[in-house]
């Protein structure tokens, strides 16, 4: 669609009957698009914002050993909304039940808010990813401390 120049390739192609490419490993956008000030309400982005930890005993987790907890249950009037919903692990979760963090003195390390996109982005810097193909490495992380010459 002619939307991207191809940067750089991976060495892995992919067939037609007509023709083969080498897939794409980056790209970089013909045309500007603004990012929005405030990221989408999702479960993973919750579970980013609060960094993968529990906002009650405060452990860490992987994503699918987490869930996420309406500090002001809905069963009482609270919403689904960055302003009230944390990340929690199942065990605290179950404890919380339904009550409210005075009642279950229990009490998010955090105060729920929503974050902007820069927050989310800073967080997601504490977890970089298990695997950089070699092709990333030249546009990644520019703002790293660069070596002395």
């Amino acid at each position: 669609m002619d939307r991207v120049n191809v940067v750089d390739r991976y060495d892995r192609e992919v067939s037609s009957p007509s023709f083969s490419i080498k897939l794409p490993s980056v790209v970089a956008l013909k045309e500007y698009i603004p990012q929005a000030r405030h990221p989408a309400f999702t479960r993973f982005n919750v579970f980013l914002r609060d960094r993968f930890a529990c906002q009650y005993c405060g452990e860490s987790f992987l994503s699918p050993d987490l869930t996420f907890d309406h500090v002001l249950p809905k069963c009482r009037g609270g919403k689904t909304s960055w302003d009230n919903v944390v990340t929690a692990c199942s065990s605290c979760n179950l404890k919380k039940a339904n009550l409210i963090p005075r009642d279950a003195n229990m009490f998010p390390r955090q105060p729920p808010s929503r974050p902007t996109v820069w927050q989310l982005q800073e967080n997601g810097r504490l977890f970089p990813p298990n695997y950089l193909h070699e092709s990333w490495r030249d546009y990644l992380y520019w703002d790293s401390e660069l070596e002395a010459i």
